[in-house]
C-alpha cells in the first residue's frame, strides 16, 4: 500500500460551505417558528405540518454542510495525490503530473473575468496562494470533474486542478518530497534492470 502524507482541507470547499450552512439554518428555524404561528392560530393542520417539513429539512441540510465542510481535502501518497470531497475521490498520479506553479488566487480569477456572485465568493481569499497542478491528461472527463467539483478548481479548460490550502508551502514540498522519491524508486529500479541485462550478456568464465 502506499505511503500517505498530510491531509490538507480544501479552502474553496470548506468557505463555499461556510457561507451556505448560516442561511439554511436561518431559514428552516424561521419556518419552524412560523408553523407554530400557523398551528397556534388554528389552522388546518396541512398548513404548518408542510412549513415544519420545510424547516426541518432545511435544518438538516444545514447541519450536513456544517459536519462536511472540513472533509474534502488533499493528500500526497508516495506515487499519486488523492483529491478527495464527499461526492469524488480521485486517485491522481504522478505520471499524469507534468509541472506545479504557484500563483495568486485574485491573480487566476480576476473580479472582471468572472460572474458577480463568484467574484464574492473569491474576494476574501483573494490574496491567498495557490498551487496549480498541470496534467498530461484529466484523469476523468471535464465534465464530470465539473459535475463534482466548483469551478474555481479550473482556470482555463487545459487539464489542471487549482488547489487552495491554508499552508500551501508544506504542501508544496511534502508534494515534491514524494514524487522526487517515486522518481528516484523509478530510476533505481530502471538502473539494476540495466545492469543485470549487462552482467548477462558477459561471457561466463567458469564454462
Amino acid at each position: 500500500m502506499a505511503k500517505g502524507g498530510r491531509r490538507y482541507p480544501l479552502v474553496i470547499y470548506t468557505h463555499m460551505l461556510n457561507r451556505w450552512y448560516p442561511a439554511l439554518l436561518a431559514l428552516g428555524f424561521f419556518l419552524l417558528v412560523l408553523a407554530y404561528g400557523i398551528y397556534s392560530r388554528g389552522f388546518e393542520q396541512w398548513r404548518w405540518l408542510a412549513i415544519a417539513s420545510i424547516g426541518g429539512l432545511n435544518i438538516f441540510l444545514g447541519l450536513s454542510l456544517f459536519i462536511l465542510r472540513k472533509s474534502a481535502y488533499v493528500q500526497p501518497f508516495s506515487d499519486h495525490l488523492r483529491l478527495a470531497t464527499p461526492f469524488l475521490r480521485l486517485n491522481i498520479s504522478y505520471k499524469r503530473l507534468r509541472r506545479t506553479s504557484s500563483a495568486n488566487m485574485g491573480a487566476l480569477f480576476p473580479p472582471k473575468s468572472v460572474s458577480k456572485w463568484r467574484a464574492e465568493i473569491i474576494e476574501p481569499i483573494a490574496k491567498m496562494t495557490v498551487i496549480v497542478l498541470e496534467l498530461t491528461a484529466s484523469p476523468m472527463s471535464q465534465s464530470s470533474l465539473r459535475l463534482f467539483l466548483s469551478p474555481l478548481f479550473f482556470k482555463d479548460k487545459t487539464p489542471h486542478f487549482v488547489i487552495l490550502v491554508n499552508d500551501w508551502m508544506r504542501f508544496s514540498s511534502e508534494l515534491e518530497s514524494m514524487r522526487s522519491g517515486t522518481t528516484a524508486a523509478t530510476t533505481t529500479a530502471a538502473r539494476k534492470k540495466v545492469d543485470n541485462s549487462i552482467l548477462s550478456r558477459l561471457p561466463n568464465k567458469n564454462k
